[in-house]
């Protein structure tokens, strides 16, 4: 078998928010490749940069503006030799278009290739329970891709998304055992299915780490693992645009 990684683009993984969900995204990207021996696998170059300022509270308007540190983490990757960029924050991209407008080359967008992987895998299925950081909720960008194409969002009360949601996702980003976030996350989980969810999105990259397909009783979809797939296919097929999988859905911004 020749070398498939040797005429690769090579990927550049913006990360750091936080690192454990780069890390799990480097392992997603490492399972999504088709390849018998090492030199199979693609190039990847990760900048894991903490330093970000947190995106939750720069959508609430109680903290600095992270666009600044994200295009210059986007540029160090480009100097580096990144040929496109994989965001493994699902919060960061309410800065997507401000970063991609600052660099010079391609972003995979998150949250579009998810609802691409939902229109293939699942088109069955009308309403999603989404578990994510307040930002992201606020921000609007699951319901802005999902409900053109006649998919319902559903979201946890305000009360369940601070005590159950957040705390989860900050307890797995201080590097707390995964006991209790796990438990917070299905707990959640439970309430959205109660409300008639017939998937869970694990709407965080936090989340994936604590809440796995086979857990409930329904699917739980993946963004990470769908950037991932996404990265795979973009940095192995020359030409291909970015959401350029064949999808049941057609993108509509």
């Amino acid at each position: 078998m020749s070398s498939m990684g040797n005429g690769s683009k090579i990927i550049g993984v913006l990360g750091g928010m936080g690192p454990a969900a780069t890390a799990d995204f480097y392992q997603k990207l490492i399972r999504a490749t088709p390849a018998e021996t090492d030199q199979d696998h693609l190039k990847v170059l990760i900048f894991s940069n903490p330093q970000i300022p947190d995106r939750t509270a720069a959508i609430r308007g109680e903290g600095p503006d992270p666009l600044p540190a994200l295009v210059a983490s986007a540029e160090a990757l480009i100097r580096a030799g990144a040929d496109f960029l994989a965001m493994p924050c699902v919060t960061a991209h309410h800065f997507f278009d401000g970063l991609q407008a600052a660099v010079r080359i391609p972003i995979l967008h998150l949250v579009r290739e998810t609802v691409s992987a939902v229109g293939a895998e699942h088109p069955e299925l009308r309403r999603f329970g989404l578990l994510a950081t307040s930002g992201t909720l606020q921000s609007r960008m699951f319901e802005a891709k999902f409900e053109p194409q006649g998919l319902a969002v559903l979201t946890c009360d305000r009360s369940l998304q601070e005590s159950c949601v957040m705390e989860a996702i900050y307890a797995v980003k201080k590097g707390e055992s995964l006991e209790r976030p796990r438990r917070l996350v299905r707990e959640a989980a439970t309430h959205l299915l109660e409300r008639g969810a017939q998937a869970i999105i694990a709407g965080c990259t936090e989340i994936p780490l604590v809440l796995r397909e086979g857990d409930l009783q329904v699917p739980v979809i993946d963004p990470t693992w769908n950037l991932a797939r996404a990265a795979v296919r973009y940095a192995l097929t020359a030409g291909l645009p970015l959401g350029g999988r064949r999808s049941c859905y057609k993108d509509r911004g």
